[in-house]
């Protein structure tokens, strides 16, 4: 099994969503992140003084899929999330040991896929 996470832009949730759907993606996990790469952050201007914003927001996707479907997956979400400017984000693919379903006790790709 892999685990995917991407660190994609706020705004291209629902077009990743869209993406996910049509790869028969059945579980995913967001978080709200903030961070920063090349992008380096921004200064803004709030009540006449200027500051810097070193993290900017970010959305975390963390979603589990059998070995065979990581790559179609990590596709979709490059795809789905692409602007061509910087800040676009990253996806990491790491290997899985081991997933249970906490409701019926199943191991491995059964835990992550139907039920």
């Amino acid at each position: 099994m892999k685990k995917i996470e991407a660190i994609i832009k706020p705004f291209k949730l629902d077009d990743a969503k869209e993406g996910l759907a049509k790869t028969g993606i059945q579980g995913i996990t967001v978080s709200e992140v903030k961070g920063f790469g090349r992008q380096k952050g921004h200064t803004e201007l709030y009540r006449g003084a200027e500051y810097v914003v070193d993290f900017l927001p970010k959305l975390k996707l963390e979603i589990v899929v059998p070995d065979d479907q990581a790559e179609k997956v990590v596709l979709a979400i490059q795809e789905s999330c692409q602007t061509g400017k910087i800040g676009d984000g990253k996806i990491f693919v790491l290997a899985v040991e081991e997933a249970v379903r906490i409701r019926t006790g199943e191991h491995g790709d059964a835990a992550v896929t139907g039920g």
